[in-house]
């Protein structure tokens, strides 16, 4: 199997991470949307500026997510991503998201400016095609 081909094809396909943290001891788990360039090999997610995650992020900038499938159990894994907030603006990015997801918040133009973009790098990623089938791979 080719995993890093279905890696690159999940993070086209796929529209949701579970994107889970951890500060002052309590861990935390949620859903968002999200961009993955392959060429910056970076992960773009957005969210609201007085969003709890954004005080989570400034005490561990460690966190760990997994593709939401789309495909029975298609997903892909990341145990040990860095997250900060973007140098790339929301802008610039936009019409990213609303290729991959049309009815992203993006679209929403009241929105844009109440939105902080986020980027998580990472260096290996599992990637589960099924319970037979998997694999880690270096990105």
């Amino acid at each position: 199997m080719d995993y890093s081909k279905d890696f690159k094809r999940m993070m086209q396909t796929q529209t949701a991470i579970a994107l889970a943290t951890a500060a002052d001891g309590v861990s935390n788990v949620r859903i968002v949307n999200f961009y993955y360039d392959a060429e910056t090999k970076t992960l773009y997610f957005s969210t609201f500026r007085d969003n709890q995650k954004v005080a989570e992020f400034e005490k561990n900038t460690h966190v760990a997510f997994t593709t939401i499938s789309t495909n029975g159990e298609e997903h892909v894994r990341v145990k040990n991503g860095i997250v900060k907030k973007s140098s790339v603006s929301i802008e610039a990015i936009k019409d990213k998201f609303l290729t991959k997801m049309p009815e992203y918040i993006m679209s929403i133009p009241d929105v844009l400016p109440a939105l902080i973009l986020f980027e998580v790098t990472f260096e290996e990623a599992d990637v589960v095609i099924d319970f037979e089938h998997m694999g880690a791979i270096a990105v």
